[in-house]
């Protein structure tokens, strides 16, 4: 029972720190935040992703040149050009190295105002740092799991960040329904998107990529919503409302 609770929390929070920072806050910028809270978030970003640590800059990167050309040649991650989810995470992963280790520099348009904190970037980056998570997911493991099947989750501990990029990639442009025609095939997959934050969307996002929620029916629930209302409420970000339109990056 333990083995589980922590997958869960690992698997939610990790989820969180990818939709809250690494989406919504440095890609689409729907919200500022001082430099306390950036580095706080930043960090915590870090510590829930573990072992699969996605640099911001180089998230933000790759997900505004998803946007600009979706499910085209130049989309670095359309699951029409890959034959599987393996594949297309494969190809995206070389892209993302490109920009993480600066061999590309990409276009100016997708470059302005990202977070950057060194000192995390280099750490989380490191095999030294990936290879400690993960260790200390199998002595958590090794101590508290009652049955063998458990360890089969290991893998998904390893690599949280791309498996939920992944699902979202592929199911989100494969799967599901459309209320907008955005000249592409996003879709959403779930109208209560509990297991993605919110993330599986795609088709609602695409129409508004700087819409705070995801949701834009009335029976469409966005869970990761309401907690960033009330980050704001609390005055820890402060949303970017005039953002709040179609337009593109």
């Amino acid at each position: 029972m333990i083995v589980i609770i922590f997958f869960i929390l690992h698997w939610y929070l990790s989820l969180f720190s990818q939709t809250f920072f690494l989406h919504r806050y440095s890609a689409h910028q729907m919200f500022t935040m001082n430099k306390f809270w950036e580095k706080f978030f930043y960090m915590f970003t870090y510590v829930t992703q573990g072992s699969s640590f996605l640099n911001p800059r180089a998230y933000a990167v790759l997900h505004r040149m998803h946007h600009a050309y979706s499910d085209t040649e130049k989309d670095p991650h359309s699951p029409h050009y890959s034959s599987n989810a393996f594949t297309m995470m494969w190809k995206t992963k070389f892209i993302y190295n490109d920009y993480l280790n600066r061999v590309a520099e990409p276009e100016e348009r997708f470059s302005k105002n990202l977070p950057t904190w060194n000192f995390i970037d280099n750490i989380g980056d490191n095999w030294l740092s990936r290879i400690g998570w993960g260790t200390l997911y199998v002595l958590f493991y090794i101590q508290f799991a009652t049955s063998w099947w458990m360890f089969l989750l290991l893998p998904i501990h390893f690599l949280m960040g791309p498996v939920h990029g992944a699902i979202v990639n592929w199911c989100g442009h494969k799967y599901g329904y459309s209320n907008w025609d955005n000249h592409d095939r996003s879709k959403n997959t779930f109208t209560w998107d509990w297991l993605m934050g919110g993330e599986l969307f795609q088709n609602n996002h695409h129409k508004f990529p700087n819409k705070i929620s995801f949701a834009t029916k009335w029976f469409e629930i966005d869970p990761s919503y309401p907690i960033i209302k009330m980050l704001s409420w609390t005055r820890i970000i402060k949303l970017n409302t005039l953002k709040e339109k179609n337009f593109t990056i």
